[in-house]
């Protein structure tokens, strides 16, 4: 029998250098077992080739007897496996028609459907709005969270900034285990793991002039989060002339500002109300300044709620009006903006 193991080990040894399958090698050693089974049924009793291979016909036969029961046990035990994998999986869900909420839609979205101000109506307006965030840091986590949640269709997110350790004290939608991943990148992966339902585009490189109209144009609105006046006045510069509404907030050590500029719909644009950058040193940055981490978490979904609210139709935003928030001493206090006849974005002194 030594000699007939060594030649089956032979046979599955070669078949793995060929790459044979499994079902091919088993093929080749039952092959060689009927071969052998032949010589002990045909050969009498003593012969030179049955000494050579050894053991007896009987033994032969219910050996073969063993392997077949062995392998149709494994057969009916893996078919019953997969039935039972097939039953415990929920049944696929079906196509929804183009534009339609899946069931699983209408259950994530329900405690929206149900608001009067927002109900089906809205949630399909939600669906089919495109929001573009600027900045994917303090301001843009919790706005892309919660525009994600509640079911914004496509969202784009434009950074040029990786994700580093001293982020995420307020920057929520990143962890630890995606420092050093472009911003935007991670936002990315955050969002989908939150709504699948949700198209996200990710644009990694720094907001200017030669991108940005193209940009903006595939939007419907604007949410600015950056944190520098150049990218303000540019976004504010490049939406008023598309007639774009623009959500913009700023924050700063414990104090946010927030307001929605849609100078097409009769309401000053950002520059009517910041004519000109802070000079420096009056205005410092986070990273100068310090800023308390649940702030922009404040001020973001403020700006997620006045999207919404927009896309929807429901109640008021602050076109208008700016929200000023201080979270040190727990106040907020609103004013009224005026547009500024000279300003040269939407004003009477607008360029060309």
């Amino acid at each position: 029998m030594g000699l007939v193991l060594a030649l089956a080990l032979a046979l599955w040894g070669l078949g793995a250098l060929m790459k044979a399958s499994y079902a091919a090698r088993w093929a080749m050693i039952a092959m060689l077992y009927l071969g052998v089974l032949a010589v002990h049924v045909v050969m009498p009793a003593g012969h030179p080739l049955r000494m050579t291979i050894g053991g007896t016909r009987e033994g032969w036969l219910a050996l073969g007897v063993i392997v077949a029961l062995i392998a149709g046990y494994r057969v009916v035990l893996g078919a019953l496996r997969r039935g039972a994998r097939r039953r415990a999986r929920p049944p696929a869900e079906p196509p929804a028609a183009p534009g339609a909420f899946r069931p699983a839609e209408l259950d994530r979205y329900a405690r929206h459907i149900v608001l009067r101000e927002i109900g089906g109506p809205g949630q399909r307006r939600l669906k089919d709005a495109k929001v573009l965030v600027i900045g994917a840091g303090g301001l843009g986590s919790p706005a892309l969270l919660y525009l994600g949640a509640a079911g914004v269709g496509t969202l784009g997110v434009i950074d040029d900034d990786t994700v580093d350790a001293s982020n995420l004290q307020r920057q929520v939608i990143h962890d630890d285990a995606r420092i050093g991943m472009p911003k935007v990148f991670s936002a990315k992966q955050a969002l989908a793991a939150q709504n699948p339902f949700v198209e996200i585009r990710p644009y990694n490189r720094r907001l200017d002039d030669e991108t940005a109209e193209a940009l903006f144009a595939e939007y419907d609105l604007i949410l600015d989060g950056s944190d520098n006046f150049a990218t303000r006045y540019l976004a504010n510069r490049v939406a008023a002339r598309l007639g774009k509404p623009l959500v913009a907030a700023a924050i700063s050590q414990w104090e946010g500002q927030i307001s929605l500029y849609d100078p097409a719909g009769g309401t000053p644009c950002y520059e009517c109300i910041f004519p000109a950058a802070p000079a420096a040193g009056l205005a410092p940055s986070c990273a100068e300044a310090g800023v308390v981490g649940a702030l922009p978490g404040v001020l973001g979904a403020m700006m997620a709620v006045e999207a919404i609210k927009h896309v929807t139709g429901a109640g008021e935003t602050l076109r208008g009006r700016m929200l000023i928030y201080d979270a040190l001493y727990a106040e907020t206090r609103q004013i009224a903006l005026g547009k500024r006849p000279d300003c040269p974005i939407c004003g009477g002194g607008q360029a060309g």
